[in-house]
């Protein structure tokens, strides 16, 4: 049985003793057995003083068999903090969380083989197999490509409403922009778009999926395809085309991997980064990103393969306005009324016009335009009622005695005319009938 105090000796330090040891007979010189041992001659004297003093151990590190000088001595308190405040964290953000809040320094590594040994915690961050893709390069230049999609969640855990965050991508640079909106729709994804191109610029392109917002389902007749008629588009559809901005449809969710892992991470760390500050509403949140995303890009931004970026300048602030709308054609009444979305307009200006355009801006105002004209009008809140019909009198229902069942006499020719008889009468009509 082995001592507990041996400490075994590996391969390469017992060949580096035996160099040292025909150094000291002198049989070596220090610059020899540099060259056999790969160190400067410096490291040979010191191995030589060391071998002499202590020994064949003299070969080893002097923490060999000790406990390291980096251990950390607060496991117990990290594992019981894990799993009263940080329970659901990954170990890389758990690290983080308790450098900043608790000022515990602990690797993320060291940190993951304690929770995989510690069997009272679910290891639900670990990761899955998942099938095999093909890479796509990412776009050389800045704007190039910029990926768009909205992810509805439990952002705040119960805490505020469900709400939806509409999130871009750069391809080339991973660079982010989120914000949140009560549901994913066209006026949340111009909205979000404005603030996208008012701190970036316009993109050359925007990686989107194949959600009715951002492409049409709707699908040309033969007669339609034969007239020439352009394919239908949505309104966010049609305001991104007039900013010069090209809409390519991913076909999975793989497609537009990045802006997925994206989303996976927001859901990580974003929900829990929001947890820690108490966030509870949609106006706070969007505080929240503000300052979170400067950071964020900072940190998780990769420089791109080209320096120039293709992003463009909006020049006037007015013409995102009429691009970035829901724009709907309307009759003009004769009464100059214009009926929109279940409310009545009365025109205040006169007009040849028969049609007017209608803009439903993104701040929720509405635009009447006839001509390229702006008209002035006002909204009709009250609509005097048509009158009722005169009531009709109800009808007065006459109800009569019941009629008493008729009993017909013994004598009766329905009495004399039996079942019997009658099925004699037909045996002899088909005698008189099979002479024939």
């Amino acid at each position: 049985m082995a001592r507990k105090d041996i400490i075994s000796m590996s391969r390469e330090e017992s060949k580096k003793l035996s160099i040292i040891k025909q150094v000291i007979a002198k049989k070596l010189t220090w610059k020899e057995a540099s060259k056999f041992m790969e160190v400067s001659m410096r490291q040979i004297a010191r191995t030589v003083i060391r071998v002499k003093l202590f020994g064949d151990d003299g070969i080893m590190h002097r923490l060999r068999g000790k406990p390291s000088n980096r251990r950390c001595n607060e496991k117990e308190k990290i594992l019981k903090l894990y799993k009263t405040k940080y329970e659901d964290f990954g170990p890389t953000l758990a690290s983080e969380k308790l450098f900043e809040i608790n000022k515990i320094a602990i690797s993320d590594e060291t940190l993951r083989k304690w929770l995989v040994a510690d069997q009272e915690v679910e290891c639900s961050w670990q990761r899955k197999g998942r099938k095999h893709r093909k890479w796509r390069e990412r776009k050389a230049h800045c704007g190039e490509m910029v990926q768009m999609d909205g992810s509805h969640h439990d952002w705040f855990e119960g805490r505020g409403p469900e709400c939806c965050l509409m999130g871009y991508i750069d391809d080339a640079t991973s660079r982010t922009f989120a914000r949140f909106y009560t549901y994913e729709g066209t006026i949340p994804a111009m909205d979000s778009f404005r603030k996208y191109i008012r701190k970036n610029g316009i993109p050359h392109s925007l990686y989107a999926d194949r959600h009715t917002t951002y492409r049409s389902t709707g699908k040309l007749s033969i007669e339609e395809e034969l007239a020439g008629k352009e394919k239908p588009q949505t309104q966010f559809e049609r305001a991104v085309g007039e900013l010069g901005v090209k809409i390519i449809p991913a076909y999975s969710p793989q497609a537009k991997g990045r802006i997925e892992r994206q989303f996976r991470t927001f859901q990580d760390r974003v929900i829990k980064e929001m947890r820690l500050m108490g966030i509870s509403s949609i106006e706070e949140a969007n505080k929240f990103l503000e300052n979170y995303l400067p950071v964020y890009n900072k940190r998780f931004s990769v420089v791109p393969k080209e320096k120039a970026d293709v992003h463009r300048s909006v020049s006037k602030e007015a013409q995102l306005d009429r691009i970035l709308c829901i724009r709907t054609n309307h009759v003009l009444r004769n009464d100059f009324t214009v009926a929109h979305e279940g409310k009545l307009y009365q025109v205040a200006e006169h007009t040849k016009c028969k049609k007017v355009l209608v803009e439903e801006r993104i701040n929720g105002t509405i635009k009447i335009y006839a001509a390229k004209k702006s008209l002035k009008y006002k909204q009709i809140t009250e609509i005097p009622k048509k009158q009722s019909p005169l009531e009709k009198k109800p009808k007065i229902k006459v109800t009569s005695a019941p009629k008493k069942k008729h009993i017909p006499s013994k004598d009766h020719p329905w009495r004399k005319f039996t079942f019997g008889k009658r099925i004699k009468q037909q045996g002899v009509l088909e005698q008189h009938y099979a002479q024939y």
